[in-house]
């Protein structure tokens, strides 16, 4: 057998959560620590001082599991300089490399963006393009093979079903944009929380989830038909 066939083997495909896996790579907060597992390509995130301690210990022992290694602080700040050298707009350049100078650079140069919405636009991507980039590298290290998670097809029969199936899944596509833009902005609020009230801002999630939660199983219990006496 070739080395190259021996390769091939030891590559792994998986069906990654991708979405989670490009926070964890974002996020390098030192209290957060994510992990990909190698099994279901769900992404596990553990916040010292919220999560039980002996977690840590757990997946440890469990070769299932991953760790991810977040793009540095310093690599994410060599993107924002990079960026900086494509604006050609004097005044907004000039903000931004004042932005950048010295400690809080990230949020001061986010707050800048936000009253160009255009470039605003054009930094997500462009940090999506290398948080990618940097994504491959790491899954091509590991041997992975990121798969596409399958997508549920309704059958068609004739061209005028065809045409209603097109425009669902439009509209899909619309609405997952949507959903994508408002995670984002969830994980720029993130970043924008200070270390001591990250656990705060869980908890309150949390609570959020739990409401929503009992409320379904409320709804529920008012539709269930009385019982006969």
């Amino acid at each position: 057998m070739t080395e190259e066939q021996n390769a091939n083997e030891a590559t792994r495909k998986l069906e990654i959560s991708w979405e989670a896996l490009e926070d964890a790579f974002e996020n390098n907060a030192p209290e957060v620590h994510s992990y990909l597992h190698l099994a279901t390509g769900e992404v596990l995130r553990v916040v010292d001082g919220v999560a039980d301690p002996a977690m840590h210990q757990r997946i440890a022992s469990d070769t299932n599991y991953q760790r991810v290694d977040p793009v540095s602080s310093r690599e994410q700040y060599r993107w924002m300089e990079r960026f900086i050298a494509t604006v050609t707009e004097p005044d907004l350049r000039g903000r931004l490399v004042a932005a950048i100078d010295g400690k809080g650079a990230f949020r001061r140069f986010k707050d800048v963006l936000m009253a160009y919405p255009v470039e605003r636009e054009r930094w997500f991507e462009f940090r999506t393009e290398r948080l990618r980039s940097c994504m491959d590298a790491w899954l091509v290290a590991h041997k992975i093979e990121a798969v596409a998670r399958p997508v549920w097809n309704t059958p068609v029969a004739g061209e005028a079903a065809a045409t209603e199936e097109q425009d669902t899944v439009t509209a899909l596509r619309k609405a997952r944009a949507g959903v994508e833009g408002l995670r984002r902005r969830l994980r720029e609020a993130a970043d924008m929380v200070p270390a001591r009230e990250i656990e705060t801002a869980i908890a309150f999630l949390e609570w959020l989830r739990e409401r929503r939660l009992s409320g379904a199983n409320t709804v529920e219990e008012e539709d269930r038909p009385a019982s006969e006496p």
